[in-house]
Parts: C-alpha cells; sequence; structure tokens
C-alpha cells in the first residue's frame, strides 16, 4: 500500500493561501474589467466568452506546469486556482441562466447552459492541445505527454 502523503506544513498553507487569495483578487478584477461594457443580446455573451477563455488558459497552464516548466511550487495555485479560477465564473453563470428563466426564456437558459459546459470543455481540450504542439516537450521527469 502506498504511502499516503505527508499534510503540507502550516507555513507552507498559508503560502498557498496567501497566493491563492492574491491570484483571485487579480483573476476577479479581470473579470470584472471584462464585463463592464454593457451586454445586449439575447445571451450574457461576456460572461461565455470569460468562462471560455479562461478554460483555455486553464488548458495551457497544466500543460505548461505539469509537462514543460520546472515551475515554482506555488505558481500552479497562484495562476490556476488563484487568477484564473478568479477569473472565470460559476455563480454569474448560474445567476444568468437564473434570470433568462425569470424573464421567460427557458429555451434561451436551456442553450446558455448546455453551450456554456460545451464551450468550457472544448475550451480545455483546445487548450492543452495547443500547449503540447507549441510548447517544448517534456522536461525531465515532467508528465509524458499521450
Amino acid at each position: 500500500m502506498p504511502a499516503s502523503p505527508r499534510p503540507a506544513s502550516a507555513p507552507r498553507r498559508a503560502s498557498v493561501a496567501a497566493v491563492v487569495a492574491l491570484g483571485g483578487g487579480l483573476g476577479a478584477l479581470a473579470r470584472h474589467a471584462a464585463t463592464l461594457p454593457q451586454q445586449t443580446g439575447a445571451l450574457p455573451w461576456t460572461v461565455l466568452a470569460v468562462n471560455t477563455l479562461g478554460c483555455a488558459l486553464i488548458g495551457v497552464l497544466m500543460v505548461a506546469v505539469t509537462e514543460t516548466w520546472d515551475a515554482h511550487p506555488l505558481l500552479r495555485p497562484f495562476l490556476g486556482v488563484g487568477v484564473l479560477g478568479g477569473f472565470t465564473t460559476f455563480s454569474a453563470y448560474a445567476a444568468d441562466v437564473h434570470t433568462l428563466l425569470g424573464q421567460g426564456r427557458p429555451a434561451v437558459a436551456a442553450l446558455y447552459l448546455a453551450g456554456t459546459v460545451a464551450a468550457a470543455l472544448a475550451a480545455v481540450w483546445a487548450g492543452t492541445a495547443l500547449a503540447r504542439r507549441v510548447l517544448p516537450g517534456p522536461r525531465p521527469g515532467g508528465r509524458e505527454r499521450p
């Protein structure tokens, strides 16, 4: 039976929490700036675009930090959980679906609900594929590419 991983030390947990909080604030500010222009049209396009872009960047980041870069251990939580977690938004997505339903537009709400999930998954896949094509091969000790 493999040994269970040792729990992170208190200073390590504090460092991770700090970089996630800092990154989350930066990501949320970037999302807020992206959503400042007034939305027009049938769908909340800005939130859809932000979530799709964020998922593509998460795909690129995960290849970079697990296969290519010999990155600092705090880079992944800062960029992945913090910046990109703060940039993407499930709460605004859920609120948009609720608003569309409240406006009596269930077909549009269903399209937005399913379309966002499909776009997010496709974006992660595309970001991963692009990163594997463009970034240098696996670093020594990095995860082998499929």
